[in-house]
């Protein structure tokens, strides 16, 4: 490896020791890389345009079909078009290394048909859903999915196809479509784009993330157990009416971030790829490794270059096919492990060097970073990995893994365990300035204070374990209750030294910045198949008699602050002062100076910080009366540096500045 590619370990001489470990991971998705293209004969985006070549095509005049089934001995196209029976006329013919093709005149086929696949093997048969297909619809009767011929006269044209979203620095809005909807039913692409779309543009937020959006069997997955990979889920509406509500959000200065399953699979053999061709091991491991012991779904066998040209071709499909931005990927800790991640410590270096790291895995998500820099270099890729396994979130030609962020998945864990075992009073400043910038300093994270997960049944978010019950009750603007008080005033100051100590980018989940109440539930049996829980109820915030839109207000005001930086994620944090006993924080970055009492009782008169001589203007105050604060100080007054003859020379001053309890002040130096 050239000294570049040594930069991994350079940065971090702890590395040190596993050096031959981080080598040889290197030169073994390099070598895999040289085997997929041909020792550099083509490209690794054209070895990952598959979806090109397989599915449902319409070319000249005439339809043609190719399948990747070795395992299969017949296979037929049944349909709408031929009453769903076996049919000589449509029979997929072998054609070499495992592919089958169809070759079937115009007229035969139409847009909307419904097809399957009639797979037959060696003891058995049975109906498929190509592994290829673009679309996937559900009969509302029969609940029977089926695959849709999509073709349409006019098909959806992008205006905005180029557009390079200032993401500098990335604001994520963690979104579902289907959940999106104040009613109690299933939200659409086009309620998606035309409701919630400028909200989120209004709020500040330069990037969506979209859950759910590859097709999945249940609803109440949220989206994680796909059976249709290449297939835009049709509850939420048509192909064309997504591509819409990208280019609309493109439009609008949004990327929009897929949130991408490759980490494993749906178990269903009808509506996915679990027995496709028969065997067993066509997409998955044999054996123990088949099945993920947690996540009851099956486990992709990254050792077969099949696979891995599945895989990468999906994702540069929804690139080039749907004009994606990127990708936050899905479950990274229990592909990098044999163990999934399950049972371990991650205590120190050596657990993550240990022989029990699937190479394979590994090699494919250095490639699929590689493939997607190659389609689009401007693209966004993500992490969602808990082990904390170096190197994700860098280069791949300094020894990393490639991914632009890695989530920091620490923080919504700190503060769900602060507010569930901590007392007020036992809250601690340097804890929590070293809980929201602990990281590597060769990666960028995204920061959040809680996402989807901490919203679930099962779990509450952090305005329900601030308030819970009182919400029902008490939160109307003018209603006095210290519960709500208390909620308001913590959620926006965990919000805002969350936000403000990024080095990457920030993410909140929809509806969590004005506290939306409740747990998401997704239509079940145990619920009576209802949507109450898997909606958001917009008009709470929008309800200016409400408190719900103090947080709103608030959130939105933070966001234009950070952006008010140039690269804020890259201006240099400098601690100011923390101090356990008080609970006061305080913090710079560039011009802007960040103070928190988090003490529950105590307000402090002329509290006094060394720091940048000159005059301080407040900025932002999560006390103001517009946040629903009791506005204790009044930010219209600048406030000035005191000189220390101690300091003279040296650009220092003291600040000394009143800060009520449970409050945090933003001010800027003028």
């Amino acid at each position: 490896m050239s000294e570049e590619m040594l930069r991994l370990i350079q940065d971090d001489p702890w590395l040190e020791p596993y050096k031959s470990a981080i080598e040889g991971r290197y030169r073994y998705a390099v070598e895999k890389e040289k085997e997929l293209t041909l020792n550099g004969r083509m490209s690794l985006s054209d070895f990952s345009s598959g979806y090109l070549y397989f599915g449902l095509h319409h070319a000249d005049n005439e339809w043609i079909l190719r399948e990747w089934a070795p395992n299969a001995t017949a296979i037929y196209i049944i349909g709408t078009f031929n009453k769903w029976q076996k049919n000589e006329d449509f029979r997929l013919r072998h054609i070499g290394n495992g592919n089958w093709e169809a070759r079937l005149p115009k007229d035969r086929i139409h847009h909307q048909d419904l097809y399957k696949l009639l797979v037959e093997w060696e003891g058995g048969s049975g109906e498929r859903i190509p592994a290829w297909c673009r679309r996937v619809v559900q009969d509302e009767h029969t609940k029977i999915f089926s695959a849709q011929v999509w073709k349409p006269e006019n098909p959806y044209i992008f205006k905005h196809p180029k557009i390079k979203p200032d993401t500098s620095p990335l604001l994520i809005y963690e979104c579902h479509i289907g959940m999106s909807s104040q009613e109690e039913k299933l939200g659409s692409y086009e309620e998606f784009r035309t409701n919630i779309l400028p909200r989120i543009r209004n709020d500040g937020y330069n990037a969506i993330q979209i859950m759910a959006i590859q097709e999945h069997p249940y609803y109440g997955s949220f989206g994680y157990h796909v059976s249709s990979f290449f297939a835009a889920s049709s509850r939420f509406g048509t192909p064309d009416e997504l591509k819409r509500l990208i280019d609309d959000a493109h439009e609008q200065g949004i990327a929009v971030i897929m949130d991408i399953i490759h980490s494993h699979a749906v178990k269903n053999e009808a509506e996915g790829l679990g027995r496709f061709d028969g065997s067993y091991y066509q997409y998955f491991h044999t054996g123990a490794r088949r099945e993920h012991p947690a996540w009851d779904s099956l486990c992709f066998n990254y050792c077969k270059n099949e696979v891995i040209h599945f895989l990468l071709s999906n994702c540069k499909f929804w690139l080039e096919e749907y004009h994606f931005d990127g990708f936050r990927f899905d479950g990274v800790t229990s592909m990098l492990y044999y163990s999934h991640g399950l049972g371990e410590n991650f205590s120190n270096y050596g657990d993550y060097y240990n022989s029990s790291q699937d190479g394979d895995a590994i090699a494919y998500l250095t490639l699929v970073n590689k493939l997607i820099h190659e389609v689009n270099p401007d693209a966004i890729t993500i992490a969602e990995e808990v082990s904390g396994m170096p190197g994700l979130a860098a280069k791949f030609a300094s020894g990393g893994y490639g991914f632009d962020y890695r989530m920091a998945m620490n923080i919504p864990d700190f503060w769900i365990k602060t507010l569930k075992e901590k007392k007020d009073e036992d809250w601690k400043a340097s804890v929590i300035w070293w809980e929201t910038t602990n990281r590597r300093k060769d990666e960028k994270t995204i920061s959040y204070a809680e996402s989807h997960d901490q919203a679930l049944v099962g779990d509450k978010t952090i305005v329900f374990w601030l308030m819970d019950a009182s919400m029902y009750w008490h939160m109307q603007a003018d209603d006095r209750d210290f519960t709500i008080e208390r909620g308001m005033a913590l959620h926006k100051m965990i919000r805002l030294v969350t936000a403000t100590t990024i080095n990457g980018g920030y993410l909140n989940f929809m509806g969590n910045e004005f506290g939306h109440p409740e747990w998401i539930d997704f239509p079940r049996e145990g619920n009576n198949w209802s949507y109450k829980y898997a909606r958001r109820q917009w008009n709470l915030v929008d309800n200016p008699d409400l408190k719900y839109h103090f947080l709103g207000n608030f959130d939105r005001e933070m966001l234009s602050l950070i952006c008010s930086v140039k690269d804020f994620p890259d201006a240099p944090l400098q601690k100011v002062w923390d101090n356990d006993g008080d609970q006061i924080l305080a913090y710079m970055r560039d011009r802007l100076l960040f103070v928190f009492n988090f003490n529950p009782v105590k307000s402090f008169l002329d509290y006094g910080f060394l720091t940048y001589q000159g005059k301080y203007k407040v900025v932002l105050n999560t006390d103001a009366r517009r946040f629903g604060g009791n506005g204790l100080n009044d930010d219209t007054i600048d406030r000035f540096t005191q000189v220390d003859p101690l300091y003279e020379g040296q650009n220092k001053g003291w600040l000394k500045l009143y800060i009520p309890a449970r409050s945090a002040l933003v001010l800027e130096k003028l």
